[in-house]
């Protein structure tokens, strides 16, 4: 039995003028109010070409659950073609915004054991396993609440870059109003 269970991944791509400071903020906001330590495992930067810069960053957010349980949420972040734009906000002062392709990708997982209580011996393993079977309807529980929160991440994201309808296409489809 694993110990750790993925959850599916979430993908979200844009492509256009975005505050990218200002989305940082608002996951690493999301990150701290929903309880979720936040570290940046990885970021890379290439040298930028004609057509703009690239960047690659790892997002890692983990909460500790229970004595047996940790959620952890990976973010990968890919920008594409980035280049830094100035903008006139209207009011007389300039914000700077970028421009370019952006890919992420959120994978919630899982972790059973996290502080290796039931590692060492397949005793251990076999109590494990034994444990997860008897707690099966609490691990649902926990599972569908990670599940949501990876979807509410990826709501807040596709809000962020107003990549979400604002009216509902099949609305009357089931003679409802």
């Amino acid at each position: 039995m694993s110990k750790d269970e993925k959850l599916g991944q979430f993908h979200i791509r844009y492509q256009g003028l975005y505050d990218f400071d200002g989305m940082y903020a608002a996951v690493t906001d999301w990150a701290k109010n929903y309880g979720y330590m936040w570290h940046e495992a990885t970021y890379k930067h290439k040298v930028p070409s004609p057509k703009g810069a690239e960047q690659e960053m790892v997002w890692d957010m983990k909460k500790k659950v229970t004595e047996f349980i940790h959620f952890n949420i990976l973010l990968q972040v890919r920008l594409d073609e980035m280049t830094e734009v100035e903008v006139d906000s209207g009011t007389g002062q300039k914000r700077l915004l970028t421009n370019g392709r952006i890919r992420m990708t959120i994978t919630p997982k899982l972790t059973y054991d996290w502080q290796n209580k039931f590692k060492g011996s397949k005793f251990l393993d076999k109590l494990l396993e034994k444990y997860r079977n008897l707690t099966g309807v609490v691990d649902d529980v926990y599972i569908d609440q990670l599940y949501y929160r990876a979807w509410n991440l990826q709501a807040l994201i596709k809000k962020y870059f107003d990549m979400q309808s604002k009216k509902y296409a099949y609305k009357g489809y089931l003679g409802e109003d």
